[in-house]
């Protein structure tokens, strides 16, 4: 079983231009998305979205900000997103939290890395790569170098469950203005 296999970092938007310029030199761009998620109420987190080419429903395993979690992703066409919210929505499943984000995603030496502008929440960079179940703390090692490599430290875990909570709490005065 495959699983994804993360390091995230909050940066500050000079950090994003310098890692921005080093991903253009080093890294093959694999495009840009200007994406809106949904997070859905319930025991898993399920999560449904909507980006620039199509759309997708996922649910994660474990918890969130967890180092690796097991994913499950259905894409479908961009244009029913509001029928699969509907769906959810008679399921029982209410949308919690909407999130605005800007990603320009590149392949760096077969890692993925993301740049993400999040409205009302932050700028990050995500390092990112499936793995076996059994090679997933080689794999964490592996991107934690290679972020620190970049001149980041990765964010504590802390950090981020304090600016999620944060966000949740607030999030429609945070994104005032997006649909």
């Amino acid at each position: 079983m495959q699983i994804e296999v993360e390091v995230r970092s909050f940066i500050s938007e000079e950090e994003h231009e310098r890692l921005l310029s080093v991903m253009e030199r080093e890294a093959e761009f694999l495009g840009k998305d200007k994406q809106t998620t949904y997070y859905l109420s319930g025991k898993q987190d399920l999560r449904i979205q909507k980006g620039s080419s199509h759309a997708k429903v996922w649910m994660k395993g474990g918890k969130i900000h967890d180092r690796y979690r097991q994913e499950v992703e259905v894409r479908f066409k961009r244009e029913d997103f509001d029928k699969m919210v509907e769906i959810f929505g008679v399921l029982g499943h209410e949308v919690c939290v909407k999130w605005f984000r800007n990603r320009k995603m590149f392949n760096w030496d077969g890692v993925l890395v993301m740049l993400d502008h999040s409205r009302g929440y932050g700028r990050i960079i995500e390092l990112e790569k499936m793995a076996q179940h059994k090679d997933k703390e080689k794999t964490y090692g592996m991107l934690k170098s290679k972020l620190e490599s970049l001149g980041v430290d990765i964010t504590p875990r802390s950090e981020f469950e304090k600016r999620f909570k944060d966000y949740v709490e607030n999030w429609k005065k945070l994104t005032k203005g997006q649909r």
